[in-house]
């Protein structure tokens, strides 16, 4: 794996678990020391991490983590929401519609959630975060539609920031567990009706979690 890449998942783990609260400027010398590599990669690293939304580029300053307002929420919400519906029903419909046996993409999303179980019995919150994001990552990969999954890469970044700031995680993994169920069923209308739920309750601790923070 390129250092560029290493330092990326790095500083995006210590992002999305507080470690680098929002508005906090990170400091392209210190993670490289921290990370015992040259300051080259980590710059790659963190030009990638503002295409991501994760960072903020500051005018001959360096970068800060970015700070997301309620209206970004909102906004944020208002567009993954139809989307995050539309790839669960589109999900169901492919299992639906598949031949016998287990269609390709649902057996890595009961992983998933099984990874997302172990993470938060271990009380291991990155990676119990880095389930769910690649829980929802799964389901477009199985709803197989090229421009869906175009869409919802442009708001990955941002919505990994917003799983971060989540403070109740236990809501969430069962939800997941809902939506599995449904598009395993083949029943795209459960599966939409659990995920708009699911994303109004994500929308709920997101906006909670915004307003909260200093």
């Amino acid at each position: 794996m390129p250092l560029s890449e290493v330092a990326r998942r790095a500083v995006r783990d210590r992002i999305i678990d507080g470690s680098y609260a929002q508005g906090s400027r990170v400091v392209e010398r210190e993670i490289a020391q921290d990370l015992q590599m040259s300051r080259v990669p980590v710059r790659e690293a963190l030009r990638a991490l503002v295409e991501e939304g994760l960072l903020d580029l500051l005018p001959h300053s360096g970068v800060r983590v970015r700070r997301l307002e309620r209206a970004e929420v909102e906004h944020l919400y208002d567009v993954w929401e139809p989307l995050a519906i539309q790839a669960s029903r589109l999900a169901a419909r492919r299992v639906a519609l598949a031949a016998p046996g287990e269609p390709g993409g649902l057996a890595e999303l009961r992983a998933v959630l099984e990874q997302a179980e172990a993470a938060a019995a271990a009380g291991d919150r990155t990676r119990e975060n880095g389930a769910g994001t690649a829980f929802h990552d799964g389901v477009v990969a199985l709803a197989d539609n090229p421009l869906l999954a175009q869409l919802m890469q442009r708001l990955n970044g941002q919505l990994r920031l917003l799983f971060g700031l989540n403070t109740e995680p236990a809501p969430m993994r069962a939800q997941h567990g809902e939506m599995y169920e449904r598009i395993a069923a083949g029943d795209a209308d459960a599966a939409a009706a659990i995920t708009l739920l699911h994303v109004r309750k994500s929308r709920e601790l997101a906006l909670r979690a915004v307003t909260d923070t200093p």
